[in-house]
């Protein structure tokens, strides 16, 4: 529909649906009877969309990276979300909001978000929120990048560490590496793909952390479904995916279908925002993740001094 209408894809479908999905809710409030439909596919579906998701994670991308790099990357991921987070909530925003955010900007943009939300529990106004403006953030970031190299004597593996170390998606990777050349894109595909391993870990420790003191029904305090199914299932299907046990016919299919499935969760999701709750934390919003976009740089040129690529 964009394409026909626009004549090629300017919003990223996960940000179009969510839009598209506020717009109705807004214009022409919906029937009770729907929601349980909506619920439906805003919980149920988005996590069947994690699970798949991890069938297109595979731990050889590691391979030729270097132990140091790994490394590097990981405590990049690590120091990025804490300081994002502390940020966030300097700013005043909620703490799940700013988790949000932090999750996002640090690992995979829009991914990310979708898959630590219902780890956390997010509401759809905080889910809503993190999408609309890390997304525009995104898309900033891919047209500003290239200035680093052409304007700041950056060589070319340094400028491809730093895309794949700030830079939120694969493809945005791509597009902030390609003026550069073949050796930048892959230097930053590979950092990048190094990083959204790092969603594995991250989401598995938030589900233990958000679930280890939990109350009961009868006011107990206990230990109780530790960690959300659809991350084990997440984590088995990229272990899966690492030991050659998913045919690579089957690899294309399952990121379709975790795509799609995610599109119409965000589209439900749209369904029940209050359009005046995300406008509300709007400036709020944009000043913690492009803070934190900055914070994200400074740690990432820390990480390239610090390794001292050439």
């Amino acid at each position: 529909m964009e394409t026909g209408l626009l004549g090629g894809r300017w919003i990223e479908s996960l940000v179009l649906a969510i839009a598209l999905g506020i717009a109705v809710c807004t214009i022409k409030p919906l029937k009770p009877a729907m929601k349980p439909g909506i619920d439906f596919s805003a919980k149920f579906l988005l996590e069947i969309a994690i699970v798949l998701l991890g069938a297109s994670i595979s731990l050889s991308a590691i391979r030729g990276a270097g132990v140091w790099l790994i490394a590097g990357i990981a405590i990049v991921v690590v120091l990025s979300i804490a300081a994002t987070y502390l940020i966030g909530r300097a700013l005043g925003l909620p703490p799940k909001l700013a988790t949000l955010i932090a999750c996002g900007n640090s690992i995979c943009g829009n991914s990310a978000i979708v898959a630590v939300a219902p780890v956390i529990e997010a509401d759809s106004q905080e889910i809503a929120a993190a999408l609309a403006f890390t997304a525009v953030l995104g898309i900033a970031a891919v047209f500003l990048l290239p200035l680093f190299y052409f304007h700041f004597g950056m060589s070319v593996p340094q400028y491809g560490t730093l895309a794949g170390l700030t830079v939120y998606a694969v493809p945005q990777v791509l597009a902030a590496t390609a003026p550069v050349g073949m050796l930048a894109v892959q230097t930053g595909t590979l950092v990048k793909l190094v990083r959204v391993l790092m969603l594995g870990p991250v989401i598995f420790l938030l589900g233990i952390l958000t679930k280890t003191e939990m109350t009961v029904p009868d006011g107990r305090s206990g230990h109780h479904s530790l960690v959300p199914w659809f991350i084990c299932g997440f984590l088995g299907l990229m272990a899966f995916r690492s030991f050659g046990l998913i045919p690579d016919a089957l690899v294309a299919p399952m990121q379709t279908a975790s795509g799609i499935l995610t599109v119409v969760a965000m589209a439900a999701l749209g369904l029940s925002v209050n359009i005046r709750s995300v406008a509300h934390a709007g400036g709020k919003v944009i000043a913690a993740a492009t803070l934190s976009l900055l914070a994200l740089g400074a740690i990432s040129y820390g990480l390239i001094a610090a390794l001292q690529i050439q």
